[in-house]
């Protein structure tokens, strides 16, 4: 879609907004300029945000724009329906929604505003530690409290860049894990563009190291280019392959696939489970995969694996959205049983587009591996 075209629907969405807001507003002449100001604003600022390799400011200001018009529409579109409730009521109850219309109205502008608001606040804050006990049937005493931080959806780009994720790599060494699990969209954009900004990851530290697997953003931004980069800093990519890590005595097996749609990029990256096991060691303790999206779940249960580590949905980072992620996926968010496997879905450690979080909390993911029994 090019530029004109975006803005003249941008325009058009806006313009439903204000239409539907501005007359109920009457009454506060000044209010209501100001939010058909706003609107104005917003419409020819959100394609800004759109597009790739642009000034800083612009990406700020076009994803701001965009955060604010969804809340804006959303709830624009709740009041409309409410208000058609309501005059279908009045056939039946005259003068059941006498002053709805007004009051609904500042209620949507007070509401978009403060999601937006403390959106932002969550999103650009430091993500929190969360701490999730996995059960795990007949684990070895040696490997009783092992611990796994995980970090995910970060997506350094256009309002993510160096000081964010050097904040939270010292987060993450902070909790002295045993291994670090990196699981996918780290990046938006190019190597040549981001590699500065990526380079706070060669900082971290743990028992064992730091383990990778793409998302599909690292196929938007040049997954061979990003894999190498990572090599380089130190961060183990795991291709459809496994390590084997030697813990008290306890072998672990970690392994790593592909995006679940890597194939439609490079034939040769085609996630597979079963490729990512091949020769591991029968006797191993405990089988772990890291794999971006959550629907990779019944091919690893089926492969054999214990544990699955993903990310891919936010949370679906900010309301309403969070209601439409399991259309897609089976998981949204936390820990989920699928026969012999435990899933865990992150919330993700960034965000992607408008720097807004709302209902679905960023996160670092402290796991620790505990006997069922616990």
């Amino acid at each position: 879609m090019g530029r004109p075209l975006l803005i003249l629907v941008s325009l058009l969405l806006h313009g439903y907004v204000a239409l539907r807001l501005l007359p109920a507003l009457a009454a506060w002449p000044a209010a209501a300029a100001l939010l058909g100001v706003a609107l104005l604003a917003g419409a020819l600022l959100l394609p800004l945000g759109l597009g790739r390799r642009q000034p800083a400011w612009r990406a700020w200001a076009g994803l701001v724009a965009l955060g604010a018009f969804s809340s804006f529409f959303v709830l624009t579109l709740l009041r409309d329906g409410l208000l058609l409730v309501l005059a279908l009521a009045e056939m039946v109850w005259p003068g059941i929604g006498g002053g709805v219309d007004v009051a609904s109205a500042i209620a949507v502008v007070l509401g978009a505003l403060a999601i937006t608001a403390i959106g932002a606040w969550n999103a650009r804050r430091l993500a929190a530690v969360v701490e999730v006990d996995v059960p795990i049937p007949g684990l070895p005493d040696a490997l009783r409290g092992f611990t796994i931080a995980q970090i995910s959806d970060v997506h350094v780009g256009p309002t993510i860049r160096g000081p964010y994720l050097q904040a939270i790599v010292e987060r993450v060494n902070g909790l002295e894990a045993d291994m670090v699990a990196v699981t996918g969209d780290l990046v938006d954009g190019s190597v040549a563009e981001l590699a500065a900004h990526v380079a706070p990851l060669a900082q971290l530290r743990s028992r064992h190291g730091s383990f990778f697997v793409t998302g599909n953003h690292e196929y938007y931004s040049g997954a061979h280019g990003w894999i190498a980069e990572l090599e380089r800093l130190d961060v183990r990519v795991l291709m459809n392959e496994h390590v084997v890590l030697e813990h008290a005595a306890e072998r672990l097996v970690v392994a790593g696939v592909a995006d679940h749609g890597a194939h439609h990029f490079d034939p040769s990256h085609r996630s597979d489970p079963v490729a990512a096991l091949a020769g591991a060691p029968a006797d191993a303790a405990l089988r772990v995969l890291l794999a971006h999206q959550p629907r990779s779940a019944p091919a690893a249960a089926a492969a054999g694996f214990e544990l699955q580590l993903s990310g891919h949905t936010h949370g679906g980072q900010f309301w309403p959205w969070n209601h439409f992620v399991r259309l897609q996926q089976p998981f949204t968010a936390g820990l989920h049983r699928l026969a012999g496997l435990w899933v865990y879905v992150s919330r993700g450690t960034g965000y992607w587009g408008p720097p807004k979080r709302f209902g679905a909390p960023s996160e670092i993911t402290r796991l620790r591996l505990v006997p069922a029994s616990d």
